[in-house]
């Protein structure tokens, strides 16, 4: 097949990057959510493909951008985007992406990406640092760190790792339906999603009762529920407090629910794929509190830290967890410096075989910005949700449905009684998608219908959260 010669691709290139460009600069005009219907977007492409190349690939690829692309998607970069939590596709990060693509290279093992293995290694112990992790999440104290595709997947190998440390001759035997898993109903999907991938069951995942007053884990309902499975004969495998859940922003408390588990033996793996990467400010270090008694720790570089997806950290304090779990070594894979034990393969560290040079997209980031810069991000977004949430309370028409949880704010609309009103609050949340100038999501807090305004895009400053409170206050 006849590629691009370097001079074609160079050309073709810069056009590209230049629509990149016009179209970050020009996003703010462009309505945060389409108008689009189901198959819309279908009934204007071709059924087939074309038998011969295009006169102009270029022209083609940025037709189909700015005809179909662009008029039918969700703008998650716009200033205006305040729904699910952030998705910070920076500039600096997509330099990182062109560079591995352009490189090409397969890091399932070592002898295949020496270079795309060790500057994962280094960048995950300069983040396990950075955060305050502490040295026994690193690879020089014994553990590590990879680069995930997302949080869920960063579960599902934990869980696989969990499975492992219960029940060693696991990969032989497979489950037997004694394993339980622990949650609470704040706790993200994923965790369902890795129990049901991991062929557990439903009846494998418990559901813990939240702290009198709070969305977060019990931890005396927490000991309470092990000591009843394990009467029962029941194998309690894995416990997943969150830092930051994506409802209400709850922060489990992982120092109390690791100290419950410890008894038992069982795995402790803290979802803080939104909010974990706050502790890369000092003030906002609270999040790590008892990380240093977990077994995993997964915070998201792709939500609020810059970086285009995929882009998961996932730590580990014992190194060897997820090689003794999830290695399968054919013929094919064998080569001197695995069977040295001097490297990492990180194909043992993940669900698939490949993987992609993801070190790079984040390498460019700290490059371009700084930790300095990123905790000024992280600061900006904070201040304007504590500015939001006052705004809320001091509104007669609004109230808070809990408290901020660093740059996430959920409020309720009231009804004339006082009281919140779901259909008054849906109704806002709908007017304001469709206005055009913002996007909110909602959740739904002890049965009542919440909007979440999740404060995180690159370039949201003071001015696109005014534009958000006036849509939300308009009659």
């Amino acid at each position: 097949m006849p590629d691009l010669d370097p001079d074609e691709f160079r050309r073709l290139g810069h056009q590209l990057v230049d629509w990149v460009a016009e179209h970050r600069a020009s996003l703010a005009s462009l309505p945060v959510r389409p108008e689009v219907t189901p198959g819309a977007i279908r009934a204007q492409l071709p059924a087939s493909l074309p038998d011969k190349p295009a006169d102009d690939v270029g022209a083609a690829l940025t037709a189909l951008l700015d005809d179909v692309v662009v008029p039918g998607s969700l703008h998650w970069q716009h200033p205006g985007f305040f729904g699910y939590f952030p998705a910070n596709a920076s500039l600096l990060s997509l330099l990182g992406d062109l560079a591995s693509g352009g490189l090409g290279g397969q890091g399932m093992l070592w002898s295949t990406a020496p270079a795309g293995t060790e500057v994962e290694q280094v960048l995950m112990d300069a983040f396990a640092e950075a955060l305050g992790l502490g040295p026994e999440f690193t690879f020089d104290g014994g553990g590590g760190g990879s680069l995930q595709d997302s949080a869920s997947s960063g579960a599902l190998v934990a869980l696989l790792a969990a499975l492992h440390r219960s029940s060693p001759d696991w990969r032989e035997s497979g489950v037997d339906g004694r394993e339980r898993v622990y949650v609470t109903a704040e706790t993200h999907s994923s965790l369902a999603k890795a129990v049901r991938v991991a062929g557990l069951g439903a009846q494998a995942l418990r559901i813990v009762p939240f702290a009198p007053g709070t969305f977060a884990m019990s931890p005396e309902a927490l000991a309470g529920m092990l000591a009843d499975d394990v009467a029962a004969g029941l194998r309690p495998v894995l416990v997943c407090p969150t830092v930051g859940t994506t409802g209400t922003g709850a922060v489990d408390p992982v120092r109390a629910v690791a100290l419950a588990a410890r008894e038992h033996g069982m795995w402790v793996h803290v979802d803080a794929a939104w909010a974990g990467v706050a502790a890369l400010c000092p003030e906002f270090r609270y999040v790590l509190d008892g990380v240093e008694l977990v077994d995993s720790f997964c915070t998201d570089a792709h939500k609020w830290l810059c970086t285009a997806f995929d882009a998961s950290f996932l730590w580990v304090r014992d190194g060897r967890a997820l090689p003794d779990a999830l290695s399968i070594t054919p013929e094919y894979l064998r080569n001197a410096a695995t069977e040295s034990g001097a490297v990492v393969d990180y194909r043992d560290w993940q669900v698939p075989l490949g993987r992609r040079f993801r070190a790079l997209k984040l390498w460019a980031v700290v490059q371009g910005t700084g930790l300095d810069g990123l905790r000024e991000h992280i600061r900006g977004h904070v201040a304007l949700a504590s500015e939001l949430a006052e705004r809320v309370r001091a509104a007669p028409r609004f109230a808070l449905a809990v408290e901020p949880s660093l740059a996430l704010v959920c409020l309720y609309v009231l009804g004339p009684d006082g009281e919140p009103d779901d259909e008054a609050t849906r109704a806002t949340l709908e007017r304001v998608n469709a206005g055009g100038r913002s996007f909110l999501t909602h959740t739904s807090i002890e049965g009542r219908y919440a909007i979440r305004v999740a404060i995180g895009s690159l370039t949201t400053t003071a001015s696109d959260v005014d534009t958000l409170w006036r849509s939300l206050t308009s009659p």
